[in-house]
């Protein structure tokens, strides 16, 4: 992988590719064009066209600093013999049957008319979108893109736009049970060079914080504040957990130590809600881990209401969809980060939109040190807080399917949400 890297792709690359474009799609056997001019290169011819052969849904799990969480990965095949990988982690294990479902309407299919079977997969029933079907066609977009980029000999950011950045900002986290904890965390990252760290300092459970709940987290912000200084950037993390008052409020105390983003205030259902507190704090909103699609973003966009969007790429609709809502978010003057809490094809299909979204802000994760054992290839490693550019051809890595075969999915896996708060709930509400 590391050989691939260095050669960059050039549009005479690019020419010479292995693929064709022909009137029945696309194959990837050609005429190697090499080094001849324009003129002679040979029209199109009708040649057969790559055809997907199996969609599968691979269900496995890790070990993370937080516990056993489990995962859900995508392989595509083809007859060609190139292999395309994606995940659709969101949660539920059911999202593999609906990624194997919507795989059976792509068998016999070019691979390469992405935007055509997202259609296809989106219109395919007529209650659509939501989490589970939005999973899955994300984790099969991903896979084709990643053909399509093998195929073409480049890495996928290649054909969105071509790289614009040498390098991606990232952050990592600063939470912890008790003040003391919070700073020994955010150390940890502060001593590896990362210059931005994340941390959701909320331990209330529902939607009502304790006073006791409040004190704590406004006490870790300034706890993690001193110890790391003022030129480490500290975003808010609430996943949802405050009402608007209490969210404004707490807002407020927390303006002192120069929060870079308050993300998630109030649950995300409510535009008004989170519309109220924006106009009520002086601090930058974030919002849109729990938005899918372009459609879900219109009216957020519209309001002027936050300064940075964080849609999933394995969840709101994969790399084009997300390519699309940031073109959205960037009329807007809006930053761009995608969400990134799950697997490896996670982090590095998002690392492929950074390289080429103009309002790209930050990145957040791609910092678990089993990525690497997960994956074949040369995962990205960050280096003084950015992460490189990924190599390609593709995505250009994929699941390991040994270490798949040794990590199966666990049904005592903690399960995808915000850790349960350590300080009861005066209403004897358990969620959180």
């Amino acid at each position: 992988m590391s050989n691939q890297r260095s050669a960059k792709p050039t549009i005479q690359r690019l020419r010479s590719a292995p693929f064709s474009t022909t009137a029945q799609g696309f194959t990837s056997q050609c005429v190697d064009s090499g080094n001849m001019k324009d003129s002679q290169i040979p029209p199109a011819q009708e040649n057969h066209s790559m055809k997907i052969t199996s969609v599968t849904a691979i269900p496995a799990s890790a070990q993370t600093r937080s516990g056993a969480r489990n995962y859900m990965f995508v392989k595509i095949e083809t007859d060609e013999g190139i292999v395309g990988w994606g995940e659709a982690t969101s949660g539920p294990r059911s999202v593999g049957t609906m990624v194997e479902e919507f795989g059976q309407q792509l068998i016999g299919k070019d691979p390469g008319r992405i935007e055509q079977h997202w259609q296809t997969l989106y219109h395919h029933f007529h209650v659509r979108g939501g989490v589970i079907q939005m999973s899955a066609i994300s984790g099969i977009e991903i896979a084709l893109w990643d053909i399509k980029g093998k195929a073409l000999g480049v890495p996928i950011y290649e054909l969105l736009g071509g790289q614009m950045r040498e390098r991606i900002w990232c952050y990592g986290r600063w939470d912890g049970r008790t003040p003391e904890l919070a700073v020994e965390t955010a150390m940890s990252f502060v001593d590896q060079g990362i210059t931005a760290l994340k941390g959701d300092p909320f331990e209330h459970r529902g939607l009502f914080i304790p006073i006791e709940a409040e004190r704590l987290a406004i006490a870790k912000m300034e706890a993690v504040r001193e110890a790391v200084g003022d030129d480490v950037e500290l975003l808010v993390e609430v996943h949802g957990r405050l009402a608007p008052s209490e969210a404004i409020r707490i807002g407020n105390e927390l303006e002192q130590y120069r929060p870079f983003m308050y993300e998630e205030p109030v649950p995300p259902q409510n535009l008004d809600a989170l519309q109220r507190v924006a106009e009520s704090v002086s601090i930058p909103i974030a919002t849109g881990e729990r938005l899918l699609t372009k459609w879900d973003y219109t009216d957020l966009l519209q309001r002027q209401i936050v300064a940075l969007i964080q849609p999933d790429i394995v969840q709101a609709g994969g790399i084009l969809e997300l390519k699309k809502i940031a073109a959205m978010a960037e009329a807007h003057y809006v930053g761009f980060q995608p969400h990134n809490p799950y697997g490896p094809l996670c982090t590095i299909a998002s690392l492929h939109l950074d390289a080429c979204t103009p309002n790209f802000m930050i990145q957040e994760g791609g910092l678990h040190p089993w990525f690497q054992d997960a994956c074949t290839g040369d995962f990205p490693k960050q280096k003084d807080g950015y992460l490189p550019i990924p190599p390609g051809p593709g995505l250009g890595v994929g699941m390991d399917e040994d270490w798949l075969k040794a990590n199966p999915w666990r049904d005592d896996a903690d399960v995808w949400r915000a850790g349960d708060g350590s300080i009861a709930s005066r209403q004897d509400t358990n969620w959180s």
